[in-house]
């Protein structure tokens, strides 16, 4: 395959973000004109693809080593056949957030931030996906209704102050319609922190442009969230877009979702930390994977995570560490899960152990 650079001089509209969402690659015919695929695979994929749907940016699947059958980006955006092996484990709502739904698209778990879900539409549907039951369903956004319901919702609960916009992805949507979206989230006097949960910066870098940068400016403060799962995706084009959210004044994190196969190893999750920091990125969340249908594949053991986050403790900043959490089947919210560098406390000393496995005492106050 051609690289990413060749695609962009071959095709006039490959920087332009309408043009890689309207031609995003859905179907094996498709599929098979940008990636050599066998027949076996056509035919693994047209089983998956009777349940769950598929959709790639060209830029994203230009990726792709195509002699690589372990690519780490062609086993996050093609379907596998394991997808349709049934797991015990796997729940349709395994966060439980239609549960904490109290109007349409919003999800109200903390008490102080709510999740407000504005489209089912994603530029590429992540085959970990956790909200598979829905986004991708249909490429629906919120209504103006809709969106009125849950404004009301948000301004009638004085303790909301945060408010995540998420999705399918925000970004997907044109820049005046996601204007609207946040005008009247800023309208709101309590609500103080707006943020954007996106993929965007990922799989489809050229939707980072500046009238959508010289928008979100104007409702600070803004906070973006994205989603890197490996170093390959950080490329030239990601970065870029990643440095003009940074120079635009609105803070850039990551929350990154650990997956068997693909960055399961500490020396991977080093090499993207330390890109993502050099990209004014801060890493936020390493998540175990959920417990959603068709992606029990990817799950790693929960130790893998803690032995990851340990490893790099100390041997890179601090702030270059994402916490490692749970987000606790049936809704019960992220729990971080830890090492533990206590070896024993009592009401003396507190005995502990450092980043490189040495010992130190340290005396607890002695009250007269």
């Amino acid at each position: 395959m051609n690289s990413t650079e060749e695609y962009e001089k071959r095709i006039p509209e490959w920087s332009d973000w309408h043009w890689q969402i309207q031609n995003r690659i859905m179907d094996t015919e498709t599929l098979s004109k940008w990636l050599p695929i066998s027949s076996q695979e056509i035919h693994d994929i047209s089983q998956v693809l009777k349940i769950f749907r598929m959709a790639v940016t060209p830029y994203y699947l230009s990726l792709i080593n195509p002699n690589d059958p372990h690519d780490p980006i062609r086993m996050q955006c093609i379907p596998s056949l394991q997808e349709t092996v049934p797991c015990p484990h796997d729940l349709l709502d395994p966060l439980n957030e239609d549960g904490d739904s109290p109007v349409p698209h919003i999800v109200h778990r903390y008490p102080d931030r709510v999740l407000f879900l504005v489209t089912m539409e994603c530029s590429e549907y992540c085959r970990h996906c956790t909200r598979r039951r829905m986004v991708g369903e249909e490429d629906v956004a919120i209504s103006d209704q809709e969106l009125d319901t849950a404004c009301d919702y948000i301004r009638s609960h004085e303790d909301i102050r945060d408010v995540l916009i998420s999705g399918g992805d925000p970004l997907t949507l044109s820049t005046e319609r996601l204007e609207t979206i946040i005008r009247k989230l800023r309208a709101i006097s309590h609500v103080d922190i707006i943020r954007i949960g996106t993929r965007v910066p990922v799989v489809m870098p050229m939707r980072i442009d500046e009238e959508l940068l010289s928008m979100l400016k104007k409702y600070q403060p803004i906070w973006i969230n994205t989603h890197f799962n490996h170093p390959n995706e950080l490329t030239p084009y990601s970065e870029r877009a990643c440095q003009a959210i940074a120079d635009a004044g609105i803070p850039l994190g990551n929350q990154t979702v650990l997956l068997k196969g693909i960055n399961d190893s500490t020396p991977i999750m080093k090499e993207m930390m330390l890109k993502l920091v050099h990209n004014r990125v801060r890493p936020y969340y390493l998540y175990q994977c959920d417990l959603s249908r068709g992606i029990s594949h990817f799950r790693t053991n929960v130790e893998t995570g803690v032995s990851i986050i340990h490893d790099l403790q100390g041997y890179i900043s601090g702030f270059a560490v994402p916490k490692f959490v749970i987000d606790a089947p049936g809704g019960g919210g992220k729990v971080p899960i830890c090492y533990d560098y206590v070896v024993s406390h009592d009401e003396h000393e507190v005995v502990m152990e450092n980043y490189a496995g040495k010992i130190y005492h340290y005396p607890e106050p002695q009250h007269q």
